[in-house]
This record gives structure tokens, C-alpha cells and sequence, in this order.
């Protein structure tokens, strides 16, 4: 069952690599690639739809709301696209950890923004 479940991560990575680089690729098309950079940013983002501390709730994105974007956003995309980025993938995995500190960046600020218009829309509503 453990075993299972680390496999069914390791997929998961893979997969949401396999969607970053689509992401990249120019014969994905502008919407499918901002569906795709939705997918990739929710899944490595610290923040979830449903706080992880709700008791069963809170699983629900992580079980259930990444895989199921990660499944459409691989069937939006093209075969011959997926073919080459899982290549691709598969090397840069073996050779090194993916790292991208941009990606990782361009999250947490767009997180704080919304943190930010979030506070300043309630401090404007309670003055």
C-alpha cells in the first residue's frame, strides 16, 4: 500500500513536469498553456483551495483537485507535445533535480499580492 502510494507521487511529480514543460513548448496553444501554468502553479503552491488543517476536507485538493487537473490538462495538450516533454522530463530527472527558483518566486508574489488586496479590502470594509 506504502509503495503504492510513492509510486502514485512519483507519477504525479512526473506529470506535473511533463505539464511545465508543455507549458513551454510553442505548439501549445496560449489557453491551453494558461490552463496548464494554472495546474502546475496550484499543485506547488503553499496555499489550497481547502486549508489542509479541516479534518478530511482538507485533503480533498491534494487527493482529488490536482490529479483531476493534471488528467485535463494532459488531455487538452497534444500527443506528439507530451511525447517530447516526457523525454525530456525523464532525462532531467535522472541528471538532476528540476529547480526553478523564477517559478517559485513568481508564486509566493502573486500569493502575497492577493494576501495584500485581500487585507486591504477588509480593512476598507470594517473603516
Amino acid at each position: 500500500m506504502l509503495n503504492q502510494l510513492k509510486l502514485w507521487a512519483k507519477k504525479l511529480k512526473k506529470q506535473l513536469f511533463i505539464l511545465y514543460l508543455a507549458y513551454k513548448d510553442e505548439r501549445v496553444s496560449w489557453y491551453i498553456k494558461l490552463f496548464t501554468a494554472c495546474v502546475v502553479a496550484y499543485a506547488f503552491s503553499p496555499i489550497d483551495l481547502i486549508p489542509d488543517f479541516i479534518p478530511v476536507l482538507g485533503y480533498i485538493d491534494d487527493i482529488i483537485i490536482v490529479p483531476l487537473g493534471i488528467m485535463l490538462a494532459l488531455k487538452m495538450l497534444p500527443t506528439s507535445v507530451i511525447e517530447d516533454c516526457t523525454i525530456k522530463a525523464e532525462e532531467r530527472i535522472q541528471n538532476e533535480r528540476p529547480k526553478n527558483w523564477v517559478a517559485g518566486s513568481i508564486i509566493i508574489v502573486v500569493w502575497l499580492l492577493i494576501f495584500m488586496w485581500s487585507c486591504f479590502t477588509v480593512f476598507k470594509l470594517l473603516n
